[in-house]
């Protein structure tokens, strides 16, 4: 079994144990996306699949924020920012926006990109050397700023 998925089911135990609601609820909603696609795909999931079904949660979370905030439902938007803040935690440690513009740069120098048509392909290269270290949002935009 993967390292992370030991660390959410230590997690939701003490979030059972200390009658944490929230914590126990948040971590049981992302478990059961793990299973779904274990069950989809027939297979065990590696460190690197969970991260990446994290970064979507995470992603899916904030885009619900997003339209709850501009609905002006600032007791669902709360309850969405902190579901993606607690789901952070089991994610590596994201690199800050200087480390990920020296590696763009990098990519960018070695791929010979020029402009903006090669956007997709520096993308591309760039979250196969991250990984789980950085979102996509955070990538496309350095990309576009580099290239232009």
């Amino acid at each position: 079994m993967s390292q992370v998925k030991e660390i959410l089911k230590d997690d939701l135990k003490a979030a059972m144990k200390a009658k944490d609601v929230f914590k126990r609820e948040t971590i049981r909603f992302l478990m059961s996306a793990l299973k779904q696609v274990e069950v989809d795909e027939r297979r065990e999931l590696s460190d690197d699949d969970i991260y990446k079904i994290i970064q979507k949660s995470i992603k899916q979370r904030n885009d619900a924020a997003a339209a709850y905030k501009e609905a002006e439902r600032v007791d669902l938007y709360e309850k969405e920012v902190n579901e993606a803040n607690l789901l952070k935690n089991y994610l590596p440690k994201q690199l800050d926006e200087s480390e990920l513009k020296e590696i763009i740069a990098k990519i960018i120098a070695n791929s010979g990109a020029s402009g903006m048509k090669d956007m997709g392909n520096v993308i591309k290269l760039t979250m196969a050397e991250v990984a789980s270290n950085a979102d996509g949002k955070s990538v496309s935009k350095i990309v576009k700023e580099l290239l232009n």
